[in-house]
């Protein structure tokens, strides 16, 4: 959305209103009556504007073709299941977004009595299709624009189910042997969030559908049910709960972002143009809650690529996912920049135990002068660490961070080790206007066990005479320079393997919260971020981020009282670094050691000593 003129259309962002699913338990749902007409589809890319087809709507299932005697006659363009969909309309713009997980459907009509007709017609049939898969879980097929116009709706064989649900859902679930092959894409619809629908993006291919296409696949096996395979495709439905426990996690934080109008930046940096912001004192009010330890965990919120990348057998296939997850990081700052992360105190810590993603995180603040901060994660699937020092300068309308450090991946079934370095920042309209963030430069990603192939992705710089922006491109290569695999993208959007227009879509950034404008811009695993809940409590460290007073405050909305903390916990600071030249001593980090090159890795300690004996005897510097 950013512009090179630091001017964004926000307003278009908050008409967009998200239409609710079914909510609670079951419902009596009266079943709707059909509809039928014609509205405008986005054309597929390379192609701009709309194309007008007819759309016919019957119990939750939308099916479209060019006209209505192609519909009677099965000549489907595609088909989508309403129920399984998240829903968005535009009122001012009589537009309606249709997020099929797998592609966004965006559709448009002329008239506003037709638009109203619509889009309640279509809240009707959701709410019947989420009641229908609620109450009948087991006797439901997955819809698919396959599956013919009369079908039933009781379980079919093997043979019938291989021949209506894609090929792409079938091969993920079907892992058994590591392989996930980066083909077989079912439709040329956009990847975008829904509140990018109006910005160009790239799409897959779109295939005209037939009942015969699949005759000649291999046979493969099954999910156990197709429950089973509801949940772990549609897990956003309400109406179908997980069947095992799972943390209930916030997703709104206590208190909006504060107004930070009053504030003249100019006064506070214009005597440090050139120099590194990282040592100049800012209010509170420009910071959010959350500090770069943090921020270096929600480099994993896209960890299931790692996941992918640990049963690929392909070792180019596992180079798209290793560069892929590696771009999939940048995506959180999209809408962050307004705000700073907290300057962690040494020896500041922070745990991040995520049951549901599969993997364990803990960060340490290791050096103060030069600003260090090491992380170290594992699952049964990967081990991610890195040690990242800042550059900050401020040039007078734009701030440019330089990250210095190496970024590593294990994957310990294959021997795999990937590292890679990171690309500069860029905040522009520092002091006045919208303000926006870039990134731009090269990430060389190596295997530094395994010389068969490399990766090397670009993060294009925007120009002032493109409005593109964002855009990243990549090559994984073999050990000759022969490319193998094409990567293209936006960071902030999704990333593609192949060329347009059938290019497969690996990864795309997960739908924003609500109300994310009041709330620093924080992606939904943000938000989760700092919360302190009462079990988890008691088992941390005295030093964990959670802990400190002055960011806490911030995320209540107490930005007087997190001033004052904020001073006393950096005064705090100084007198202990004081301490410790008066006794020509030097800090010691508790959870980490440098390597022989001079880098900061994990002394494998912590999770031991929060088993047994814990933090309750912790022997610590009071940090706040």
């Amino acid at each position: 959305m950013g512009k090179i003129d630091g001017v964004t259309d926000a307003v278009s962002v908050l008409l967009w209103e998200i239409v609710e699913g079914l909510r609670g338990g079951l419902s009596n749902v009266q079943e709707p009556e059909k509809q039928a007409g014609y509205m405008l589809k986005k054309r597929k890319w390379p192609m701009k504007g709309w194309h007008k087809r007819f759309f016919y709507l019957d119990k939750g299932i939308l099916k479209y073709a060019k006209c209505a005697a192609d519909v009677e006659k099965g000549k489907l363009h595609g088909c989508i299941d309403v129920g399984l969909s998240v829903m968005a309309i535009k009122k001012n713009t009589k537009c309606i977004d249709l997020d099929a997980e797998e592609n966004i459907y965006h559709l448009k009509i002329k008239s506003q009595e037709l638009f109203d007709e619509w889009v309640s017609k279509l809240r009707h049939h959701r709410l019947y299709r989420q009641n229908e898969i609620a109450m009948f879980p087991h006797e439901k097929t997955l819809f698919h624009p396959h599956y013919p116009l009369t079908s039933s709706p009781t379980i079919p064989d093997s043979q019938s189910i291989r021949k209506v649900m894609p090929w792409d859902m079938l091969r993920k679930q079907d892992s058994s042997d590591g392989s996930r092959p980066l083909v077989h894409q079912a439709s040329n619809e956009s990847r975008a969030s829904i509140t990018e629908s109006l910005s160009e993006f790239f799409d897959a291919q779109e295939v005209l559908l037939s009942a015969s296409s699949s005759e000649n696949e291999p046979e493969l096996k099954l999910p156990e049910t197709l429950l089973e395979l509801i949940r772990k495709r549609f897990s956003f439905l309400g109406c179908v709960e997980n069947s095992g426990s799972q943390e209930q996690r916030r997703s709104c934080l206590p208190s909006p972002s504060p107004n930070t109008s009053n504030i003249s930046l100019w006064n506070i940096l214009k005597n440090n143009i050139g120099k590194d912001l990282s040592k100049v004192a800012m209010p509170v009010q420009l910071n959010e809650p959350l500090n770069t330890l943090q921020r270096l965990c929600e480099e994993l919120e896209y960890s299931e690529l790692l996941d992918k990348a640990a049963h690929t057998q392909d070792p180019f296939e596992r180079m798209v996912y290793i560069a892929t997850f590696a771009v999939s990081g940048y995506a959180s700052s999209y809408y962050r920049a307004g705000g700073k992360p907290f300057n962690p105190v040494l020896g500041e810590t922070y745990e991040c135990d995520r049951p549901d993603k599969g993997f364990c995180f803990v960060a340490e603040q290791v050096s103060h002068h030069p600003p260090i901060s090491a992380c170290h994660a594992e699952s049964k699937n990967f081990i991610f660490w890195q040690d990242v020092r800042w550059r900050n300068k401020f040039w007078g309308k734009s701030m440019e961070i330089v990250p210095v450090g190496t970024t590593h991946v294990v994957l310990p079934g294959f021997g795999d080790h990937y590292e890679w370095n990171k690309v500069t920042s860029c905040i522009h309209n520092i002091l006045s206007g919208q303000r926006w963030i870039e990134h731009y430069g090269e990430i060389s990603i190596k295997n530094s066990n395994s010389e068969k192939c490399q990766c090397k992705v670009t993060f294009i710089k925007a120009k002032y005479w493109n409005s593109s922006m964002n855009e990243v491109e990549g090559a994984v290569t073999d050990h000759k320079g022969k490319v193998v695999h094409k990567l293209f993208g936006k960071w902030h959007e999704g990333m593609y393997c192949g060329s347009p227009p059938s290019a497969t879509c690996i990864w795309r950034m997960n739908p924003m919260p609500p109300d994310y404008e009041q709330y620093y811009g924080f992606t939904k695993f943000a938000m989760e971020l700092n919360e302190l809940d009462p079990l988890t409590k008691p088992l941390l460290p005295p030093t964990d981020t959670r802990l400190r007073l002055d960011q806490r405050l911030l995320e209540e909305g107490n930005i007087e009282s997190a001033e004052v903390q904020k001073q006393r916990i950096e005064q705090l600071q100084r007198e202990r670094r004081r301490v410790l030249e008066d006794n020509h001593m030097s800090h010691q980090p508790r959870f980490f050691q440098k390597s022989r090159d001079d880098t900061w890795v994990s002394n494998n300690t912590y999770w031991e000593l929060r088993k047994d004996p814990g933090f309750s005897n912790f022997d610590c510097p009071v940090l706040w």
